[in-house]
């Protein structure tokens, strides 16, 4: 661990250790944890209505700030105390007051056309949930969340685990 850290910089005294709260402070700093970052829904179908509800990310420094949808049903209706605007607002609001994340939580067939319409309105972090690989220039970063792929790979620990603890290599 002190390898890792020593790539940051110096931490705690030697012989003595690490003031942790001092510690975590400049870790939240190295990570960009110390200001709060204007996110954007856009999909209010389940997902996108999970992650607006999930409290963790106000704690965190994500401010999610508006949620968009194509569906006539979906706007206008309130999910988590915010207003779910229509995708035709998208680029309007985001001159009036840019975003820092959006989020994609739309169906696969449109989730390219929605990354695009970021990137030109200059948001600069896409977490995608739709099961598609995005396009998106250098300048911005994009993780995508696969579930299907991370269930595949607890499912692949459990095999290996089962066929060790069957072969009594390790605990079972």
């Amino acid at each position: 661990m002190r390898k890792d850290l020593s790539f940051f910089g110096s931490f705690g005294r030697r012989g003595i250790g690490y003031s942790v709260p001092l510690l975590a402070a400049r870790l939240r700093e190295i990570l960009g944890l110390v200001r709060h970052y204007r996110v954007i829904l856009i999909g209010a179908g389940r997902i996108g209505s999970a992650l607006a509800a999930y409290p963790g990310f106000r704690a965190r420094g994500f401010d999610i700030v508006a949620v968009y949808d194509a569906d006539p049903a979906r706007i206008g209706a309130r999910v988590d105390g915010l207003v779910v605007r229509g995708i035709e607002q998208l680029e309007a609001d985001l001159v009036a007051e840019p975003a820092d994340i959006a989020v994609i939580g739309t169906p696969a067939e449109v989730a390219q056309a929605v990354a695009d319409r970021l990137v030109r309105c200059n948001v600069r972090a896409l977490l995608n949930f739709a099961p598609v690989r995005l396009s998106v220039p250098p300048r911005v970063a994009v993780t995508t969340v696969n579930m299907a792929m991370e269930l595949e790979g607890l499912s692949y620990a459990l095999s290996r685990r089962d066929t060790q603890a069957a072969r009594g290599e390790g605990p079972g």
